[in-house]
């Protein structure tokens, strides 16, 4: 899992829309990258409704969702909950491995591959500042807006 101290890797994603968001893109400003497992799911919807809410708090600071659903998929939940941010597909989950998020899961005993749910505060070189491993829906955001 990327550290504090790492830099950004490479990548290139497309966004809800279908444009080409690439990582050297992000470097100039602050940013946020938070992974999530699924959209329109109780506990992503929570945290990305909690971003939502919370933006004008985040003082110039950009916020990034990324989860292995599509564009198509990441339009839909943006619309619905009127998401104002970036949502990037990993369908072929390449950047959350770069990342070291894409971990197996435990459900019910059925074990399967996903996102662990975890964030990532980038200064404005592309430079790791704060890490959260395993991020709780309920407390992320409030943690991060705590640190900006």
């Amino acid at each position: 899992m990327l550290q504090v101290g790492d830099k950004i890797p490479d990548f290139t994603l497309q966004d809800q829309d279908g444009n080409a968001v690439s990582s050297s893109d992000l470097i100039g400003e602050p940013f946020v990258i938070y992974f999530y497992p699924k959209d329109d799911t109780p506990g992503c919807t929570k945290q990305a409704c909690a971003f939502r809410d919370s933006l004008p708090r985040f003082k110039g600071v950009r916020v990034i969702g990324i989860s292995p659903d599509s564009v198509k998929s990441h339009k839909k939940f943006a619309e619905k909950y009127s998401l104002p941010f970036t949502l990037l597909s990993d369908e072929g989950h390449k950047v959350a491995e770069m990342f070291g998020v894409w971990v197996e899961k435990s459900l019910y005993g059925k074990k399967y591959w996903g996102n662990q749910r975890s964030t990532f505060l980038f200064d404005e070189h592309g430079i790791v500042r704060a890490v959260w491993e395993k991020a709780s829906p309920d407390q992320n955001v409030g943690e991060l807006v705590a640190i900006l």
